[in-house]
């Protein structure tokens, strides 16, 4: 059986920082995608970054330059390093694993 546990919300001031983690277990295979999601409330999911198979990494314009996701394909760990947080990136946040295994997600809150 799959789980994937997400860790390291919590509440921030704005211009703060917080550091997700994510790990999963269970999985049979390695090299797997993964990503962090979003979602505020009354808003859809939204995708905020990515680390490919190879190693690659993408970003939601919302967050260039004040994310960076890493993390370890073959471990399916992932992390998710927000700095300079805003309001507005107050949501939960979701880790997934392989374009289909998915957290229960971790509150993020960024209010002064």
């Amino acid at each position: 059986q799959v789980q994937v546990v997400e860790s390291g919300g919590g509440l921030v001031q704005p211009g703060g920082s917080l550091r997700l983690s994510c790990a999963a277990s269970g999985l049979f295979f390695s090299f797997n995608a993964m990503a962090w999601y979003r979602q505020a409330p009354g808003k859809e999911r939204e995708l905020v970054a990515t680390l490919t198979t190879g190693g690659g990494t993408n970003y939601a314009d919302s967050v260039k330059g004040r994310f960076t996701v890493s993390g370890n394909n073959v471990k399916n760990t992932v992390f998710l390093q927000m700095n300079n947080l805003k309001p507005e990136d107050t949501a939960v946040y979701y880790c997934n694993i392989a374009a289909r295994y998915w957290g229960k997600g971790i509150q993020v809150t960024v209010s002064s």
